[in-house]
Formats: C-alpha cells, sequence, structure tokens
C-alpha cells in the first residue's frame, strides 16, 4: 500500500504545471493537478495567446493603409470590437481543452478546484484531504494596480481582453512590455492611446538603442507617450473617467489600464503555515532544483520570480520531472533565453545588452543597422527597423542581439541559437545571407560604431 496518494500533486494547471505533471505521469509516477479557473493558466487565458491574436488584428489598420502603395484599392472600412472577442474565446477554449485533454492522456487526475498546502504532505482540494510525496506549487503571478484612490476604477489585462465595449481614448499606465504590446494593440485598433510611465524611458532592462528607437516609432503611429509621470489618483467625470497625474495635469479617458506588473500568486494558499519561505513580494524562494526550504513541497513559473516567460516554466517543470522521477537531477540554464516585445513594431532581445556587457567586460564592440525595409520603399510608410549587436572585444564573441522591426521575434530564435552556441562575430560574417530580407543585416553588419568606451547614458 502506498504512502501518499500521490506521487506528485501539482497546485496551478499553467503552461509549467502542465508540463510537469504530464511528464512525472509518463516517467511512471501518480500525479494530480489542481486548477481552479482556466486550464492553460495566464498564457493560455490572459497573456500570450490572446494577446498575440489582438496584436495581430491591430496590424490589419496599416496593412490596408500600404497596399495602397502595391497597387491595391481597399474599400470601406469597419472594425467589430464583438467579433474579435468573441472568436477569440472560441480559440482560447479550443486550447483550454488540449491541455485538459493532455493531462487525461498521460492518466493525471484533474481537481477542478482550488487546493490549499495542510502540511508537507497533505492538500485539501474539493472538499477533502489528499496526501502526496512531493507537492509542486505552480500558480503563477496576478496583476498588481497600486493602492490609489480609486484603484477600483481601473482595469488590467485580465479584464481587457474581455471588454464589451472598445474604449474610444485609453489611458496605459506602466512601461513593462505589457503595457508596451497593449498601447499597440489598442491603437492599431482606432483607440486614442495615452501611455503614462514614471521613468524616463519604457523597457527598462532592454538595451538603451531598442528602448528609445521603439519609442520613436511608437510616437510616429500616433502614441502619446508620456515620460516621467505618475498617476495620482482616478475619479469619474461624467461617463469619463479622470487620471489627475502627479503633475496637476488632468487626462480624460474611457478606461485607465494599469499595468505595472504582477505579483506571486502566492498567498492564501497555505504555504507560508506550512514552513515555506517566501520572499518580500511573494515569490517562492527556490534552490536550483526548485525546492523550496520545505524539502517535499517544489515551485516553479512566475510564482518563483525568475523569469516571467512561458518557455521557461515549460522548461522549469521538466526539469523538476527529471530531477523526481527520471533520475536526472537537472538545473535551469537562464543564459541567453530570448524574448520578443510584441509591440508595434515588435522587440525582440537575447543576450546582454550594451550597458550589461560593458559593465561585466569592460570594452566591447557595437554595431547597428538602422533601416526603412524593403516593403515600406512603396508602401509610403515611415517605419524604421533597427538592429544590433554587441560583441567581446577579447574573443569576438557575441554577447547581445537586439531588434525593433516587423517580426523580430521570429528573426531574433534564429541568432538566439547562434548565441547558445558561442557564435562570433566572424562566424556571422562568414554566414551567407538570404536576399532580400530584413534578417541578411544581421550578418552584414561590418563597421563598429566608432566610440569604444562609454556612451552618453540616454536613460535610467
Amino acid at each position: 500500500m502506498p504512502k501518499y496518494d500521490y506521487d506528485l500533486f501539482t497546485i496551478g494547471a499553467g503552461s509549467g504545471g502542465v508540463r510537469a505533471s504530464r511528464f512525472s505521469a509518463n516517467f511512471g509516477a501518480r500525479v494530480a493537478v489542481a486548477e481552479e479557473r482556466f486550464m492553460g493558466g495566464t498564457c493560455v487565458n490572459v497573456g500570450c495567446i490572446p494577446k498575440k491574436l489582438f496584436a495581430y488584428a491591430s496590424h490589419f489598420s496599416e496593412d490596408f493603409e500600404n497596399a495602397a502603395g502595391f497597387g491595391w484599392s481597399i474599400g470601406e472600412r469597419k472594425f467589430d470590437w464583438p467579433t474579435l472577442v468573441e472568436n477569440k474565446n472560441k480559440e482560447i477554449e479550443r486550447l483550454n481543452g488540449i491541455y485538459e485533454r493532455l493531462l487525461n492522456a498521460a492518466k493525471v487526475e484533474i481537481f477542478k478546484a482550488r487546493a490549499r498546502v495542510v502540511d508537507p504532505h497533505t492538500i485539501e482540494v474539493a472538499g477533502k484531504r489528499v496526501t502526496a510525496e512531493h507537492i509542486l506549487v505552480a500558480t503563477g503571478g496576478w496583476p498588481v494596480v497600486p493602492d490609489i484612490p480609486g484603484k477600483e476604477l481601473a482595469i488590467t489585462s485580465n479584464e481587457a481582453f474581455f471588454l464589451e465595449k472598445l474604449p474610444g481614448k485609453i489611458l496605459i499606465v506602466g512601461g513593462g512590455y505589457i503595457a508596451v504590446e497593449f498601447a499597440g494593440i489598442f491603437g492599431g485598433l482606432g483607440v486614442d492611446v495615452v501611455q503614462l510611465y514614471r521613468g524616463p524611458v519604457f523597457l527598462r532592462g532592454f538595451d538603451d538603442d531598442v528602448r528609445h528607437f521603439l519609442a520613436d516609432e511608437m510616437r510616429k503611429k500616433g502614441i502619446d507617450l508620456r515620460f516621467n509621470h505618475n498617476v495620482d489618483c482616478i475619479e469619474r467625470s461624467g461617463d469619463k473617467l479622470c487620471a489627475i497625474l502627479d503633475s496637476g495635469l488632468e487626462v480624460k479617458v474611457d478606461a485607465v489600464m494599469y499595468c505595472t506588473g504582477r505579483a506571486p500568486n502566492s498567498r492564501g494558499i497555505g504555504l507560508e503555515e506550512a514552513g515555506v519561505e517566501l520572499g518580500a513580494d511573494g515569490a517562492i524562494k527556490v534552490d536550483d532544483y526548485f525546492q523550496t526550504s520545505v524539502p517535499s513541497i517544489y515551485a516553479i513559473g512566475d510564482v518563483i520570480d525568475r523569469m516571467q516567460l512561458t518557455p521557461v516554466a515549460l522548461a522549469e517543470g521538466m526539469a523538476v520531472a527529471n530531477t523526481l522521477f527520471n533520475g536526472k537531477r537537472t538545473k535551469m540554464d537562464y543564459a541567453n533565453v530570448a524574448s520578443a516585445v510584441f509591440s508595434n513594431p515588435n522587440v525582440a532581445s537575447v543576450g546582454l545588452t550594451e550597458t550589461q556587457a560593458r559593465e561585466k567586460y569592460g570594452r566591447v564592440r557595437i554595431f547597428t543597422s538602422d533601416f526603412k525595409a524593403l516593403k515600406h520603399t512603396l508602401s509610403g510608410s515611415d517605419e524604421r527597423t533597427f538592429m544590433k549587436l554587441v560583441v567581446r572585444r577579447e574573443d569576438d564573441r557575441v554577447l547581445g542581439c537586439h531588434m525593433v522591426g516587423p517580426d523580430a521575434g521570429e528573426i531574433v530564435q534564429g541568432m538566439a541559437i547562434a548565441l547558445k552556441c558561442g557564435a562570433t562575430k566572424a562566424q556571422f560574417d562568414a554566414t551567407i545571407g538570404i536576399h532580400p530580407t530584413a534578417a541578411e543585416e544581421f550578418v552584414t553588419m561590418r563597421t563598429a560604431a566608432p566610440d569604444d568606451g562609454e556612451k552618453d547614458g540616454k536613460a535610467a
């Protein structure tokens, strides 16, 4: 008779939790999963997937305009927000079903209920208590709205995907990738967008040249970017909302959307009572193998707040499955993890920024390219593309690759493989480009920036 009901009990059926559960079961473990909301977690329901679908929708307005230069006559155009939301919902429901079928196929027992940790081996779920040799917490994160007067009037990305009506004007507060992406989404759908950020320029952590280049491109597209501002309070003003800024200015809009970060979803599920150590922000503290301060309890994904990226959570889930049930103690390699921002235009990055490279290695060589894509020689658009390589001087190794422009994520994914393999600039130069493409610029940049010393700082 087994000592425990399950070998693994996973709380949260997002990308990481499902991956860990499926493969643990495939390795022979008896596994159960509890999910109180929807299968697939943030990414599938209120994150990556619906956001990318909305981003696709937002680009059609520019596509119609660009078509004229290629000889196309476009008739009357009309966008219907409810149609987009309805079709998005259908696709998400389809994906929810796929996740559930994957778990069922692996013979993972599913509890569609909230789960709470009672002690290191006991979970309370669906009105009963069950036991497990190992517990995995994969509960993700949740949007945070600062505690200001009128905060209840604001929406977050969770609600933005289900708005009954498209706002005529929206104020987006925040400077992270979610804020930048929704500014492009709403702007492309015809909404008057004001984006507010408390710092001097958004996308902190990305390369400074990328940050400034994107800001210039977004302003060209009509986004009202206001840096070094914050909101003191939000009030109702008739059928509008009035955001009063710290400068005293008032911004009247139909909706205020906060994209000011996500907090680890770790409170209220018994972790602290069970002895699991949390950080000040609620992030679960784990070691290199995702083990918490309680040996039988593990955690992965956004709830540990290392890298809030779906593919990272998937890899972490696989690492846990291998460590616990496949005889392979597995650590995560967080070096050269590529990421993309589905802004308009897109941003993608892998490796070190120029600032990070200089801090770590001293002098580096910088290669950049700023150009108008071939498409726009006929479209009439003044959109430009930017690419950048950061190269270590001592051994010619490419340390960072950054891009602003259409399909940046598709292009930089390939660059990520090169950086993971330790490619040098000479190897980039020896690679024959695909012509005519934007991507070939990454293998044709030959002249380093003339100033190899520290640049004047553009951003904090």
